[in-house]
């Protein structure tokens, strides 16, 4: 899939190359309700019988990876299940809290399959493949069924109907909710369909591995090679294909909601072997979390978007208020979403709720010690409603609040400030989840496909699942029926095998081998700071050329200076941070290029030189409609960028307005 280069642009460390050609997704023809049917109907078979022959490597078990392993294997595949945790149930969707849309119309409120597809590809402003999203918001309703059928505990009406509430970016109730532990309930649900075939023989799982590089032979995903976490021996896995679903990148910016332990690493090592990275700079910034507090956090710890239901966001209309927020009356009180989005209020989009929040406390009139934080307040819920309805749909929350804050939401406000959450970027597929390394399968988060520069609240469970359960089974048997009679079988002394053992195994020597002073928690905190303040929600062109440059030059100090202590060969866990780290060192400069190079603000990518009077995100359609698709040249190396073009053909290329 490579294009020799016609074109070269200055990026934010020199030059990088443009390849001649667009980037083909593979999106079938036909109407777009049709298009999946149409690719389902000419995709190869694997018959029954055959299906036993193939062995399929999953890296990753959160709801896109268990899902995907779990239907493959129900199907006949032999499957190998990796994760880097003790065990699928700590995977990190367990985090998810607030629910998962699907087009079911229940409350029926006007919702359809037809509004769903077009509040994402809005809310993305733009910047997704409609095909995609099309077919993401058509198998949302498959995927209630099928959670349903496992035992997912989904919030009920009195009468027994699945309960539904609002989330932002949509003007419908289409969210279904496990109180606030959604992810959690899904998460159990796709692992006890796993563990059925772990039972069944069907699954062998391989927790406490974590993968370190991607075995290609002849242009060909052949296998991975990963490390226990154990004992520190490096073990290759080869396979007729591999499915990659480990998540996102939102800890390079060091403090985020992630768990600490979610990182790059899988999809980078991916990426130096020939996959593209699609639109690094697409984070998402969530707008209701618990403010920073001090320097020694680690991590932050998100408040869901469903409390913006009954919660409204509000700041003093004086900055200098600074009473006790139970003593600032009606009259005194900013409820600024509502000022500003009358149509949809407290639920617009996060990356709309987030540089809302951000321009209130920039301009004096946020709350607390730091200065750094707004009010979501229930007061007027709990007067409408009564505490224990409250508690009901968020009771957990408010007691997660309580634990970390000391203060009692249900009698005064909470403290919110926006905080990495989660990133729309990825590795770059096509409309059958395939890299641009063949036989490489990429789902959920890991991949770049659906939510475009913004994702909506409540979709990520959707598109792990619909990924898991409902596409990849289909695609992956394309794959394995065109190659996989012609793929013969690779031991441990091939040379591409061999290559990548040593490959891995000398990167690990070589962080050990550096012996410094430095503490890889400290140089990982100074990355962080430095993608905060330059990479985070606002962005310039000349913040993020300096960014790149203290990126390298960090990067410099990691190689120099970096202290790793213990061995190699057992159980390290200052090691499994280091080596994430220096994926992060690389991945940060492809970021800020990233960022750089797109010179137009669009969802969560917000450049100050590109808004409107009103300071709303100003996209630039003619030039910039595209993916961007990175190719690894080298560390240090400009990549080459390859383009996909975003065509909207159902829904018209317009200016977002939630007001």
């Amino acid at each position: 899939m490579n294009h020799p280069p016609v074109d070269v642009d200055e990026g934010v460390s020199g030059m990088f190359k443009v390849a001649d050609s667009p980037l083909d997704g593979r999106v079938p023809d036909g109407p777009i309700a049709d298009k999946w049917d149409n690719r389902k109907n000419e995709l190869k078979l694997v018959s029954p019988n055959n299906k036993r022959k193939y062995e399929v490597i999953v890296v990753g078990t959160g709801l896109a990876g268990a899902s995907a392993a779990a239907s493959l294997a129900e199907m006949g595949y032999n499957v190998k299940a990796f994760c880097f945790q003790d065990s699928p149930r700590r995977a990190h969707s367990i985090a998810a809290q607030g629910g998962i849309n699907a087009a079911k119309n229940y409350p029926n409120d006007g919702d359809s399959i037809w509004r769903l597809f077009y509040d994402t590809v809005k809310g993305g402003d733009y910047r997704a493949r409609e095909s995609n999203v099309y077919r993401l918001a058509s198998v949302s309703g498959n995927i209630i069924d099928q959670c349903v059928a496992q035992g997912v505990p989904f919030a009920r009406e009195y009468g027994g109907t699945l309960a539904n509430r609002t989330f932002g970016g949509a003007q419908v109730s289409r969210t279904f909710y496990a109180r606030g532990q959604t992810g959690q309930q899904l998460l159990l649900g796709a692992y006890s369909s796993l563990m059925r075939q772990v039972s069944a023989g069907k699954v062998t799982l391989m927790p406490r591995r974590e993968m370190m590089d991607l075995i290609v032979d002849e242009g060909v995903t052949r296998g991975i090679v990963c490390r226990n976490l154990k004992t520190g021996e490096m073990e290759a896995h080869t396979g007729h294909a591999v499915v990659l679903a480990t998540g996102g990148y939102g800890n390079v910016f060091y403090l985020s909601t992630n768990a600490k332990g979610c990182n790059v690493t899988a999809a980078w090592r991916c990426h130096r072997r020939g996959a593209y990275f699609a639109n690094p700079c697409y984070t998402q910034i969530h707008p209701t979390c618990i403010p920073v507090s001090g320097d020694y956090q680690s991590k932050l710890t998100l408040m869901s978007e469903s409390l913006r239901n009954d919660g409204r966001v509000w700041v003093p209309k004086s900055a200098d208020d600074t009473r006790a927020p139970n003593e600032i009356t009606e009259d005194d009180r900013d409820y600024y979403l509502e000022r500003r989005y009358p149509a949809f209020g407290n639920m617009v989009p996060r990356d709309v709720a987030s540089r809302a929040a951000k321009e209130r406390c920039d301009a004096g009139f946020g709350v607390g010690e730091t200065k750094q934080a707004v009010y979501l307040d229930f007061k007027h819920a709990i007067e409408r409603d009564g505490e224990d309805a409250i508690r009901s749909k968020y009771g957990n929350l408010f007691h997660m609040y309580e634990k970390i804050t000391a203060e009692n939401p249900y009698q005064v406000p909470m403290r919110i400030y926006p905080a990495v959450h989660y990133t729309m970027g990825g590795l770059w597929v096509d409309y059958n989840l395939e890299s641009s390394v063949p036989g490489l399968f990429v789902l959920g988060e890991a991949n770049f496909s659906d939510h475009g520069a913004n994702r909506l609240g409540a979709s990520a469970l959707m598109q792990g699942l619909a990924d898991g359960y409902f596409v990849l089974p289909y695609t992956v048997g394309d794959h394995i029926g065109k190659h996989g009679s012609s793929l013969k079988p690779l031991g441990n002394d091939h040379p591409v095998v061999q290559e990548a053992l040593e490959s891995a195994t000398s990167r690990v020597n070589s962080i050990l081998a550096v012996n410094g002073t430095k503490s890889p928690d400290s140089i990982h905190r100074q990355l962080g700071q430095i993608m905060w303040d330059k990479c985070g929600m606002a962005r310039t062109a000349a913040g993020l050329k300096q960014a790149a440059e203290e990126i390298r030059a960090l990067r410099d100090v990691f190689w120099n200076e970096v202290k790793v202590l213990g061995s190699g060969d057992s159980f390290n866990q200052n090691l499994e941070h280091a080596g994430r780290l220096a994926d992060f060192l690389e991945f940060a400069e492809l970021f800020a290029t990233d960022a750089w190079h797109r010179e137009e603000s669009c969802g969560g990518h917000f450049r100050e030189e590109h808004q409107t009077e009103d300071n709303e995100a100003r996209r630039d359609d003619e030039k910039f409609c595209y993916a961007a698709a990175w190719e690894f040249q080298g560390v240090g190396e400009q990549p080459m960028l390859h383009k996909e073009p975003m065509e909207f053909n159902e829904v018209a290329l317009s200016t977002r307005s939630y007001k």
